[in-house]
């Protein structure tokens, strides 16, 4: 493996704000119900000051270079009030530069945003907001146990577009329990009337340890579900959305957030049960932080970062799974200076993938084709 040049990859920082509301039955997320559906504010400011600890632990291995976005997931982070985030921002920008123009993204659910003007998050320095919609259907929303209703869903995207926001991203989700390919149609197009600029549109899967796999409702039928693929993509395409990754659908700008994970870029990462990357002269590590909130708390600062080497035998796989999920590809020298590896070593699988049809045939771009992505892990196999 060659030396790799850390200030080449950009970085970004993702922040876990683990609470909710309430659990939902397909969730497999690092997430806590709070006590009353309130976050209060000794908690908030306790997290808060440990996540600026926890911060610190991390600014060593990354001296000298500019954060370029931020993504704040959970759980539900618009339960932290925005006067907490201008806080912790502020902190945080007295260890690591962040660029001028950095993305930085709030997921939001409608059903708790009545805690805090739209305008409160935009000031405190959030510029891009993640709506978790799931459905606007109150029997989908019912059975997925979200807590808001239609009317609540279509006011935060109105709400978000008046406040001033200009990059908001709806979080949709289909193949639900009974749902038809008109349904899942109507939520495409009240995501679009109501203006959002992306759509992370993306099928319900039952994960372990959820409710749902214990329960194992009926999803829809094959066919069903793939009528919703084909319907559901040419209604996107001819509202001028471009499918650009797996399941992201941007109108204007992409996440500049998901671009860098999908890029082998590298990424901090604050909060219980995160997962950072980063990049070495020596190689590509990874670090996970504890879990549960109330041991993540009692840990920072103590619980120092134990790195996780991505091996040469690994790398190739690690890469393509995140590079492969985008339409475009990426340029193919890219491989070479994310994971110091020659990329003469995979000629024998990529000219496979290529007679099979299955990645394009440019030497210039590593990507799949349209029947790649529809076999995608049978294409990430060849990289094991």
């Amino acid at each position: 493996m060659d030396a790799l040049n850390p200030a080449l990859v950009p970085l970004s920082l993702y922040i876990h704000m683990p609470w909710c509301v309430r659990k939902c039955p397909y969730c497999d997320f690092n997430s806590h119900a709070v006590p009353d559906g309130k976050l209060s504010l000794d908690l908030e400011q306790t997290y808060l000051q440990a996540l600026v600890e926890d911060f610190k632990t991390q600014i060593e291995f990354v001296q000298g270079r500019q954060i370029h976005s931020v993504f704040i997931g959970g759980g539900t982070p618009s339960l932290i009030s925005a006067q907490g985030y201008e806080w912790l921002f502020a902190e945080l920008k007295q260890w690591v530069d962040f660029d001028v123009d950095a993305e930085i993204t709030l997921e939001a659910n409608p059903g708790t945003l009545e805690h805090e003007p739209f305008a409160a998050y935009l000031q405190a320095g959030i510029n891009r907001l993640s709506i978790g919609v799931q459905s606007f259907d109150a029997d989908h929303l019912q059975r997925l146990g979200r807590i808001h209703s239609q009317g609540d869903a279509l006011s935060a995207i109105k709400l978000a577009k008046q406040a001033g926001f200009e990059r908001v991203n709806v979080d949709l989700m289909h193949g639900l329990v009974e749902q038809s390919v008109e349904q899942a149609l109507l939520d495409l197009k009240l995501a679009v009337e109501q203006g959002a600029t992306h759509i992370s549109w993306y099928q319900l899967t039952i994960e372990p340890n959820t409710v749902f796999f214990r329960t194992q409702p009926v999803l829809p039928h094959d066919d069903v579900l793939e009528q919703i693929q084909i319907q559901g993509e040419a209604y996107l395409i001819e509202q001028g959305f471009i499918n650009y990754e797996v399941s992201a659908w941007r109108k204007e700008r992409p996440s500049a957030h998901n671009l860098n994970y999908w890029q082998f870029g590298d990424y901090l990462a604050i909060g219980a049960g995160a997962h950072g990357k980063v990049t070495r002269a020596d190689g590509v590590y990874r670090f996970q932080k504890t879990r549960l909130p109330k041991d993540y708390l009692a840990k920072v600062p103590a619980d120092n970062l134990q790195f996780k080497a991505i091996t040469a035998a690994e790398m190739p796989f690690e890469f393509m799974m995140n590079a492969l999920r985008l339409n475009d590809g990426v340029d193919a020298k890219l491989y070479s200076q994310r994971t110091g590896l020659a990329l003469a070593d995979l000629q024998d699988s990529l000219s496979t993938l290529r007679q099979r049809q299955l990645m394009q045939n440019d030497p210039e771009r590593l990507a799949c084709t349209s029947q790649g992505h529809g076999f995608l892990n049978t294409v990430l196999e060849a990289f094991l």
